[in-house]
């Protein structure tokens, strides 16, 4: 059995996209909480299994699984079929793992230490910076349209959602613009911001 807790307008809208793109909506059991949010609005929800209050988590057979690029990698592992990411195995798997566990341990770190106003050698020789992350997007874009290639996958699900949120903090590079209102425009997502605005409205 799965379970994915949600609260609305938060990273875990990010699955509740997924879910739909990949068609098995209707194959996991969707739990709204709520979670504690920077305004100082929400707060923990004892009904939340997540080890940090946060969400997302999805428990698949009562064992609970965080972090966006973790979910994604297991669903799409659970449903080879999906369409949303390559066969285990192959080259292209691996790339797809690559760009998302970047994501997570390079995209988001260099986001939040600029917004943060973090600055430091360490933090720059480690994770670089947004020159890099430019770089890095304008490169594979430029063999596109999409990370992977010819095809949308989760991996593009991902790494363009934080310039969804905020997107003063795209980078200006045409390539990079036009990827993320595709990926934004697509009807899985819209169809996720128009359940979480009811959520939230209710």
């Amino acid at each position: 059995m799965l379970t994915l807790f949600h609260a609305p307008n938060s990273r875990s809208s990010t699955i509740v996209t997924l879910l739909d793109e990949m068609d098995i909506a209707d194959r996991v059991d969707l739990r709204i909480v709520t979670v504690p949010r920077h305004d100082g609005s929400g707060a923990p929800d004892p009904a939340n299994p997540h080890p940090e209050a946060k969400v997302p988590a999805l428990v698949h057979d009562g064992q609970v699984i965080t972090e966006r690029a973790a979910i994604i990698l297991h669903l799409t592992t659970l449903f080879p079929d999906s369409g949303l990411a390559p066969r285990v195995g192959t080259a292209d798997w691996g790339r797809f793992a690559m760009w998302l566990t970047w994501y997570q341990g390079v995209l988001e770190p260099v986001l939040i230490h600029e917004m943060a106003g973090l600055s430091h050698p360490y933090l720059t020789s480690t994770f670089r910076g947004s020159a890099e992350v430019k770089a890095r997007l304008r490169a594979a874009l430029e063999e596109g349209p999409w990370l992977l290639g010819d095809s949308y996958s989760a991996a593009d699900l991902l790494v363009h959602s934080p310039y969804a949120w905020l997107p003063d903090a795209t980078p200006d590079n045409d390539l990079i613009r036009d990827w993320v209102a595709r990926s934004m425009a697509r009807p899985a997502r819209q169809r996720t911001l128009a359940a979480d605005a009811a959520l939230l409205a209710a």
